[in-house]
Parts: C-alpha cells; sequence; structure tokens
C-alpha cells in the first residue's frame, strides 16, 4: 500500500508537473481539501485513487513517475502540504484550461492558477 506522501505526490505529478510550484501547491491543497470534507474519502490515497476522480487514474497509461527532476519535485510539494504548508485555498475541484467538463456550472468557480482552473464543491452533487 502506497503512502499518503507517495499518493499525494503521484498527484501532483501526474496532474500538474508542467505548472510552477504554486500551480502544483493548488493541486495538492484540492486532494486535501477533499480528503477533509465528508463527501469525500478519509485518506489521502482513497481521494487520490477514487475511480474516476483524477484524468490519470483512468488513462490507461503506467502510473509511474519516471522523471527524476519532476518526481522530486511532487514529492517536495506533498511534504510541504501534508506537513501543513497548503496554500490556503478551499477549492474541491479543478480541470486544466483545454477542457470545459459538464460539471463545473454545478460549482462555484475559484479563479484560475496557471493552467487550471478551481471550484468549491457548495451543492449535494458530489
Amino acid at each position: 500500500m502506497m503512502s499518503s506522501l507517495l499518493c499525494l505526490a503521484t498527484a501532483v505529478y501526474f496532474e500538474a508537473r508542467g505548472e510552477d510550484h504554486m500551480g502544483q501547491m493548488a493541486v495538492a491543497q484540492v486532494v486535501v481539501n477533499r480528503m477533509e470534507d465528508p463527501r469525500y474519502p478519509n485518506t489521502i490515497c482513497d481521494v487520490v485513487w477514487e475511480p474516476k476522480a483524477f484524468s490519470f487514474t483512468h488513462d490507461g497509461k503506467p502510473d509511474r513517475m519516471v522523471h527524476p527532476e519532476s518526481r522530486s519535485k511532487a514529492l517536495d510539494v506533498a511534504k510541504s502540504t501534508l506537513d501543513g504548508g497548503g496554500i490556503g485555498i478551499t477549492s474541491t475541484h479543478y480541470h486544466t484550461t483545454s477542457v470545459d467538463p459538464y460539471w463545473n456550472s454545478y460549482f462555484t468557480l475559484d479563479g484560475q492558477v496557471g493552467n487550471h482552473v478551481f471550484y468549491t464543491n457548495e451543492t449535494p452533487y458530489k
């Protein structure tokens, strides 16, 4: 079983490795926010691996962090976030600017960091 650190780093790596530090921190914060929300699983790993919650988990590609520098950065971001160094956003969802998912109209727009748009889920819809 993966540790919380490795699960969070994996999510950051696959969801935001092309982002700057703040963009990666924002993605990591979303995972933590979901874990703290009773509507979602209550562990980092369960949030990350919840079916279809994050695109990298069901894209058919191997989930191995093969780029050493990007892996190291993702681990640093994950450790900082788990140690309480989050950036204070309350978002529970995000998507890249290259897509327009059906669900975004159900959520409150929080803003954009890098190439990700962030939302808070304030409705009963999960």
